[in-house]
């Protein structure tokens, strides 16, 4: 799992490339917390364009991550989801909490 990270205003956008799993979720989590503390930001833009394949553990990281960013008055997105990511989401609740967008344009214009 490669992760890119970029900030645009206050917002955290993760680009992911490979699998988010039961494996990498732990590594991942940690990363993110650590950048997002350091840099003091407040929205978290989930850029899922890479992601080959995602299981239970990778919901959890972006209810987790739901959960952080709420609690300092942020907002998460979902951008680029694939259809197979998207079905995961659905089946999971998620797509009733997060909100997915076609690009980060459309998720930072609703921000």
């Amino acid at each position: 799992m490669q992760l890119n990270f970029k900030v645009i205003d206050k917002t955290l956008v993760i680009s992911f490339n490979g699998e988010l799993d039961h494996h990498m979720a732990d590594e991942v989590r940690t990363k993110i917390d650590s950048y997002y503390v350091e840099k003091s930001l407040k929205n978290i833009v989930f850029d899922l364009k890479g992601l080959n394949f995602m299981d239970s553990a990778g919901i959890g990281l972006i209810m987790g991550r739901y959960k952080i960013a709420s609690q300092n008055g942020g907002k998460i997105y979902l951008i680029n989801a694939s259809s197979r990511v998207k079905k995961i989401l659905n089946m999971s609740g998620m797509m009733k909490i997060v909100k997915i967008y076609d690009s980060l344009n459309d998720a930072l214009d609703n921000l």
